[in-house]
C-alpha cells in the first residue's frame, strides 16, 4: 500500500514519523476521513473545508487544500481501484520538534500523512438489524467541534460500551443526548427527526448534513432540538450517521429494545443515502 507523507507518495513500509513529532506527544493534530464508494470520494470539498477549519481551530497553519484534494483522487486511482468501498485518512500534525509545551519557535513544517483503508461493510440484513447503544456522561473538552486526534475520552466511552455489551455509546451533557463516540446521533419522535444543533460540544458531520437534505427532500420533519435524555424512553427510531457507513441504525438504547430492525423512516433515509452515494456522480 502506498502512503502519502510530506509530499511524496512513498510504500507504507517507509512511512516513518519522528517520535519528537507532536501529534504523538501532544496529541497536536487534527484528522479528517473521507468515504469512497465504488472508488469515489463522497463530499469531499465538504470533508476538506472541515479540515480547514480544524486546522484553523488548533492555530496550524492552512494548507493548500486543492493539493490535498489531488492527492485524495490519486490514493482512490491506486487504492481505490482494487478496494472500491474504502476510507481515505488525512492526519496532519504541528511537526516534529523537541517536547515542550508552547508551539515550536521558528515553526517547523508540519507533518501531513494520508493513506487508504478498505472499508468492509455487513450485509444489508445484517446491518439494517441494528447496534445497541449506552448513554455516558460526556467528559470531553469544550471544543468537539474541532476534528483533532484527542479521542481518549471516545475510546475510553466505546469500551465502557463493549463491556456492557453494546456497540456504541452515547454521550449525554447536562441532560442531552447530543452525540456517539464517532457519529451524530438521531431520534424519531411522532414522524419527525430530531438531532442536537451544532454547538461547539457536537462535531458537524457531513453524513449528518447529508441526512438532513434528504429528510427534506422526503419531506420528514426535521427537529433541531437538544435530544432530552429521559425521553429516549419514548422515541420511536434511533440511528447515528458517520462517514463509515451513512445511516446506522439503532434498536437498543441502555437496555430497551426499539424494534427488530431499522423503523421505517430509519429506513427511508438509509435507502436514499445509498442510492445517493452510488450515483455515478455523488456531489
Amino acid at each position: 500500500m502506498r502512503v502519502y507523507l510530506n509530499g511524496a507518495f512513498v510504500d507504507e513500509s517507509e512511512a516513518r514519523v519522528s517520535f519528537d513529532d507532536r501529534g504523538f506527544l501532544f496529541g497536536d493534530a487534527v484528522y479528517e476521513v473521507i468515504r469512497l464508494y465504488d472508488g469515489r470520494p463522497f463530499r469531499l470539498g465538504a470533508h476538506l473545508a472541515r479540515l480547514g477549519r480544524s486546522l484553523a481551530g488548533v492555530w496550524l497553519p492552512a494548507l493548500d487544500l486543492r493539493q490535498l484534494e489531488e492527492v485524495v483522487h490519486e490514493l482512490a486511482a491506486v487504492e481505490g481501484a482494487s478496494i472500491p468501498d474504502a476510507l481515505v485518512y488525512i492526519q496532519v500534525s504541528r511537526g516534529a520538534s523537541p517536547r515542550n509545551h508552547p508551539f515550536p519557535d521558528p515553526p517547523v513544517p508540519p507533518t501531513v500523512l494520508a493513506w487508504c483503508r478498505p472499508y468492509h461493510a455487513l450485509p444489508p440484513d445484517q446491518f439494517l438489524a441494528g447496534i445497541r447503544v449506552v448513554t455516558v456522561p460526556d467528559d470531553r473538552w469544550a471544543k468537539c467541534w474541532i476534528k483533532t486526534v484527542n479521542l481518549l475520552p471516545n475510546v475510553l466511552a466505546k469500551e465502557k460500551a463493549r463491556r456492557a455489551g453494546a456497540d456504541d455509546a452515547v454521550f449525554v451533557r447536562d441532560g442531552m443526548a447530543i452525540e456517539a463516540t464517532s457519529a451524530n446521533f438521531f431520534v424519531v419522535r411522532d414522524g419527525a427527526v430530531q438531532t442536537a444543533p451544532v454547538t461547539n460540544y457536537i462535531l458537524p458531520g457531513i453524513s449528518r448534513q447529508v441526512v438532513l437534505e434528504l429528510a427534506e427532500a422526503a419531506g420528514i420533519p426535521v427537529r433541531l432540538e437538544p435530544v432530552v435524555v429521559e425521553d429516549l424512553a419514548q422515541v420511536d427510531e434511533v440511528f447515528l450517521t458517520h462517514t463509515g457507513c451513512g445511516v446506522e441504525p439503532v434498536t437498543t438504547v441502555d437496555g430497551r429494545r426499539l424494534g427488530p430492525a431499522a423503523g421505517p423512516i430509519t429506513r427511508r433515509l438509509y435507502d436514499a443515502f445509498e442510492a445517493l452515494v452510488r450515483q455515478p456522480e455523488s456531489p
